[in-house]
């Protein structure tokens, strides 16, 4: 005699919102925005496309949580580690070492922000790109500072700038966990190119100990 089941009683794949959230990054950062649909985040977690909605509001409300909450992350940390230090050389040392490090830790987020943040809808799409503005100006600001104090010889701060966080934004097509270097050793290191990039001289004498790790992005 062959049992009855009752496919209602079925187990079903218990989903949460962190999972949704977390199959839409990894998808969205593989695939792109535009080339990742609902039906392929729903098949990623073994559920039906409509439940999704039990978790999210649409596709488009997944991308504003990564991008918003992405650059949010990113200005917080820039924030607190320059509020730390008033020595251009350190300031600069401190914020490339950290929008490093978080290029390393979170390669998912960084490769969406910098590739959908113009999918995003209005108003939307307008915050994000006025917070990369404000963090872009921060960043040169810290150049201009060490350019008037003498400290920094460089011809052209944007420049300079752009440079150095376009070097930092590589970092999450290359970087993996396990490699010849951790993410703190690679953020060090790439804080010491940017002084070079803006021939620094340390007049204070105040160079961080090689062994020393910054502290984590969040």
């Amino acid at each position: 005699m062959t049992d009855y089941i009752d496919k209602r009683s079925a187990s079903v794949p218990s989903v949460t919102r962190a999972d949704v959230f977390d199959a839409a990054l990894t998808l969205f950062a593989e695939r792109g925005y535009h080339g990742t649909s609902l039906k392929q985040v729903a098949e990623r977690l073994s559920i039906r496309t409509p439940s999704l909605y039990n978790h999210m509001e649409s596709k488009s409300s997944l991308l504003r949580e990564i991008v918003l909450g992405t650059l949010d992350r990113v200005v917080a940390d820039f924030d607190r580690v320059i509020a730390e230090v008033d020595d251009p050389v350190e300031r600069l040392r401190a914020a490339t070492e950290v929008y490093a490090l978080h290029h390393a830790t979170h390669p998912r987020e960084a490769l969406v922000v910098n590739q959908d943040s113009s999918s995003l809808d209005e108003p939307e799409r307008t915050s994000a790109q006025q917070i990369r503005r404000d963090h872009e100006r921060a960043f040169r600001q810290i150049i201009i500072d060490g350019e008037e104090a003498g400290v920094f010889v460089v011809e052209t701060p944007k420049l300079a700038s752009f440079a150095i966080r376009e070097m930092c934004v590589s970092i999450a097509r290359w970087f993996h966990e396990g490699g010849e270097l951790t993410a703190e050793e690679v953020a060090r290191q790439y804080s010491e190119y940017a002084l070079s990039m803006v021939g620094a001289k340390r007049a204070s004498g105040a160079r961080r100990s090689r062994a020393r790790k910054p502290a984590a992005a969040r």
